[in-house]
């Protein structure tokens, strides 16, 4: 009887949590597509080192094995891209703290995780239109991809689900800080780091020897290297799952972190 029981509660709790996490992505989304800003200064910046990477310091740039740079950039201004975007959702979840709306969210019945999983999701889904974009950028100033549609795509999906994990470290960060301010300088504090001591622009081997150390064991290098691999050629196996471990080990950490924090958050 109690495994019969248990069952339907177990799928209608299930069904409700999704039902919860779909009504808080579409409210998101929403409120981005009324805010257009917010997508154009979300591409800006991507378009911007496209642009200044390509024309102002491709030409002294040489990579080894590589005969156009702009097919060795835009891998890593794709992860670039979602790394950066994924700082938007601890300023969102920020912003909706500071303004009340967390306490709203949680005096409903709803699931806990459903705020943050709808702001995440979101949030991907915006890094996909900003990622489409670089890409279209990318061909446009000469970027071709060399392997094929097949893992050009796994590729976008690799780069929005490495977003997707970042998304939950700016979660736990935003509603830590607890205003829109400090988010947003927290966001870049963890951020440019990352990225710009990564193979996202230039070979980890030029590097000073003490960074390459660092530079090598890069979430954002492990990534962007896969990423190449998907669109230049070369050996895909070690390289995605090398990423796959790191998004997978963040979410196992940050997830829990950032739904406990958001217990606490409005309390």
């Amino acid at each position: 009887m109690s495994a019969t029981t248990t069952t339907p509660t177990v799928h209608g709790w299930s069904t409700r949590a999704l039902s919860d996490v779909a009504v808080i992505t579409r409210r998101n989304l929403l409120r981005t597509l009324r805010l257009p800003e917010v997508l154009v200064l979300s591409a800006s910046m991507p378009v911007i080192f496209i642009l200044m990477f390509t024309y102002v310091f491709g030409g002294s740039i040489q990579v080894p094995g590589v005969d156009n740079y702009v097919d060795y950039l835009i891998p890593g201004i794709l992860a670039q891209t979602v790394v950066f975007g994924s700082t938007q959702t601890g300023v969102g979840l920020a912003e909706d703290l500071s303004r009340g709306m967390i306490d709203r969210f949680r005096s409903l019945p709803m699931a806990r995780s459903a705020v943050l999983a709808g702001r995440t999701l979101s949030d991907t889904a915006r890094n996909l239109f900003v990622v489409c974009l670089m890409l279209v950028v990318g061909f446009l100033v000469g970027f071709r991809i060399h392997t094929g549609v097949i893992p050009a795509l796994g590729a976008v999906a690799l780069a929005l689900a490495f977003g997707l994990a970042f998304s939950w470290i700016s979660a736990f960060i935003g509603l830590s800080v607890r205003d829109v301010e400090s988010a947003q300088a927290a966001g870049f504090v963890w951020v440019f780091p990352l990225v710009f001591a990564s193979s996202a622009f230039v070979p980890v081997d030029t590097m000073p020897g003490w960074l390459q150390t660092f530079a090598d064991i890069n979430p954002v290098t492990v990534t962007v290297n896969a990423l190449r691999a998907l669109t230049l050629g070369g050996p895909t196996a070690r390289p995605v799952l090398e990423s796959l471990a790191w998004i997978a080990g963040i979410l196992l950490v940050f997830v829990p972190l950032a739904v406990n924090r958001y217990r606490r958050a409005a309390g």
